[in-house]
């Protein structure tokens, strides 16, 4: 028997739809409820398939074909460093083949104790800034506790809030206020139990960010995210200032071009949860980068949004890095995708014991989304 290989390469964007459309961050606009994943697809000549997002196409795609699986993913790390770019596509085909989940190939790696079943803490990061319509912080409050009492009811218990609209869309201290005043109703909608985290896009800076915890003392921030650009002073200023004034707040960052000194300030104490993107990192990283901050005592909590996919890839991650803080949830439905078994409940997303990821694709919407939007290339031919 030869030994097994890659044999075709698929790749597609499948389009998905938020429920309900989300609106600016501090920095952007109308992000819109239309959501686009990257999927890859690879068969190997044994004819099993794995299936993950990957931006992989053309000249990548030919590169991969006729490799062997035995170089493409190494057991005591995952997949090899020159193949990053099918990074998730190839944890599901060795998965699949061996016969596990993910997460448990993922603990095995990290040396943590595999387990049977897992449910991984979520949080829902739809709570966009919505309101700039609203003439007033009142009827803005009102709009964005609505927003709090749908995620609820799909089961979430934790939130994440996009604040800084002074940064661009409204007067800096009417944008400030209005921060402050949806803040407040948002925790008052949730109540004391549930985990409630904000996140400025970069559009505070120092002051801004001591001013509005200042005036949200009392609503037990969790974390407060992207503040300003990374800086190692600032960070030091603002983390002596919250431990002085009592509160627990965590500073998170690491999404999008986050600085090349952003582990150096995780390991001082200053940062207490990063936040590298699940795709743009990727799932093998993820797992060097868990076990480095496990030793640190600090949080990984990777950043997600736009795709849908990472909903459930992140997930896995829970039960291979000890300090994990939570799935960032983008609520989307993705025709020709689907994860059965995937389910929120009390702010955790229950992960079935699936062979792989668990997700799966309508062969027939698939390829349809590779005629019109992608292509194939294999051993016998490419289309």
């Amino acid at each position: 028997m030869g030994v097994t290989h890659i044999t075709s390469v698929e790749w597609a964007t499948l389009e998905g739809h938020r429920p309900r459309s989300a609106g600016c961050n501090a920095r952007l606009g109308v992000h819109g409820g239309i959501t686009r994943v990257p999927i890859v697809r690879v068969t190997d000549s044994d004819g099993m398939q794995g299936v993950g997002a990957s931006w992989a196409k053309g000249e990548k795609a030919q590169r991969i074909l006729g490799m062997e699986l035995n170089q493409l993913f190494l057991s005591d790390q995952g997949v090899a460093e020159a193949w990053l770019d099918f990074d998730y596509p190839l944890w599901d085909l060795h998965c699949k083949r061996t016969g596990q989940p993910v997460y448990v190939a993922a603990a095995q790696i990290t040396g943590r104790t595999p387990i049977t079943s897992l449910s991984a803490p979520c949080y829902d990061t739809s709570l966009y800034i919505d309101d700039l319509e609203q003439t007033t912080d009142e009827a803005a409050s009102q709009l964005m506790a609505d927003e709090v009492r749908q995620g609820l009811a799909r089961g979430h218990r934790a939130f994440k809030v996009k604040i800084g609209r002074g940064a661009r869309h409204m007067p800096l201290a009417a944008g400030t206020a209005r921060d402050i005043a949806v803040i407040r109703a948002v925790r008052e909608t949730t109540g004391s139990q549930a985990t409630l985290m904000l996140d400025a896009n970069n559009g505070y800076n120092l002051n801004l960010a001591k001013d509005v915890l200042d005036a949200t003392h009392d609503c037990d921030i969790f974390w407060l995210e992207e503040p300003f650009h990374e800086d190692g002073e600032l960070y030091r200023d603002l983390k002596g200032w919250m431990v002085k004034r009592g509160l627990r707040t965590l500073i998170a960052d690491g999404e999008g071009e986050a600085s090349t000194r952003l582990l150096e300030w995780a390991h001082q104490g200053l940062v207490g949860a990063i936040q590298y993107d699940i795709l743009g990192h990727g799932f093998t990283r993820w797992l060097r980068t868990g076990r480095q901050l496990d030793a640190w005592e600090v949080l990984s909590a990777p950043h997600h949004y736009g795709n849908g996919y990472g909903n459930y890839a992140a997930c896995h991650l829970a039960a291979a890095i000890k300090h994990f803080a939570a799935v960032e949830w983008d609520e989307t439905d993705i025709p020709g995708l689907s994860a059965p078994g995937y389910s929120i409940e009390n702010g955790r997303c229950n992960v079935p014991p699936h062979a792989g990821f668990g997700i799966e694709l309508d062969d027939d919407l698939f390829q349809h989304a590779v005629r019109s939007t992608g292509g194939r290339l294999s051993l016998g031919g490419n289309t």
